[in-house]
């Protein structure tokens, strides 16, 4: 590799366990009783989770029994969230087969850069023609959000906040279509997203591009957020091709 660092496989933060499901339904009172579709809801959320962090890893076979004692629920559950993530493209599911997380596809993820880069480009040329200031003080707000989890190494806290900036500003756009189109794409750009923050150098300009947005915003440049935005998803979409196509000379 020429100027980046690899992959932080062996050093990345590892996700949290996750909370037992039946002790959050057992925390209910009578009252407010846990519903069986929040069952469903956090499974489907949890085991989403382990997928995007690699926790799960793509190629992985998922074994029922053992994600029951992990989520420590029920299989009806578990058997519904994995029926979810197989419509969602997560998982692969073959006849009388447990399901696969599925790989990471180098041309589908070179071609959600291609729309993505697109999307969030022409999203934030919209928001930044209307954008308010207590709106800027907001994206500035999840920008420094993301600074301190980068500081302490904290990548799923980052991802969070770094999510939680790029919805923002679809959202600033003030278009219903690019904030469903986004929302729809967000659950196979999760993983390409969160594995570019992986190559540590890749994670640290990442950091310095979202201030140069944060910059073009606060100037009211639409252009230039346009292209900072687009750059941007390049950037670091781009690296996770070249990882799965097996060149990491610029990754």
């Amino acid at each position: 590799m020429k100027s980046r660092s690899a992959p932080r496989t062996a050093s990345k933060p590892a996700p949290a366990a996750p909370a037992p499901l039946d002790a959050l339904s057992a925390a209910g009172s009578p009252d407010t009783p846990y519903r069986k579709g929040d069952l469903h809801h956090n499974a489907v959320s949890m085991l989403r989770d382990m997928i995007v962090s690699g926790a799960l890893a793509p190629g992985e076979r998922l074994n029922e029994r053992e994600l029951c004692e992990q989520l420590q629920v029920s299989r009806t559950p578990v058997r519904e969230a994995l029926k979810t993530l197989t419509q969602e493209g997560l998982l692969h599911s073959l006849p009388n087969r447990s399901p696969v997380v599925a790989p990471l596809d180098a041309a589908e993820t070179a071609a959600l850069v291609d729309v993505v880069a697109a999307i969030e480009a022409l999203a934030g040329e919209l928001a930044a023609r209307r954008v308010s200031d207590a709106q800027v003080a907001e994206l500035g707000i999840l920008h420094y959000t993301m600074l301190r989890h980068h500081a302490q190494d904290e990548l799923p806290d980052y991802f969070e906040a770094n999510k939680a900036f790029h919805r923002r500003i679809v959202a600033l756009a003030d278009n219903p279509v690019l904030l469903w189109v986004w929302d729809l794409l967000a659950l196979r750009v999760d993983r390409a997203r969160y594995a570019s923050n992986l190559w540590p150098t890749r994670w640290r300009e990442a950091t310095h591009e979202h201030a140069h947005i944060l910059d073009r915003f606060t100037a009211r440049d639409a252009q230039g957020v346009a292209d900072a935005m687009r750059q941007h998803v390049r950037n670091g979409l781009s690296v996770v091709v070249t990882a799965l196509r097996g060149d990491d000379r610029h990754a």
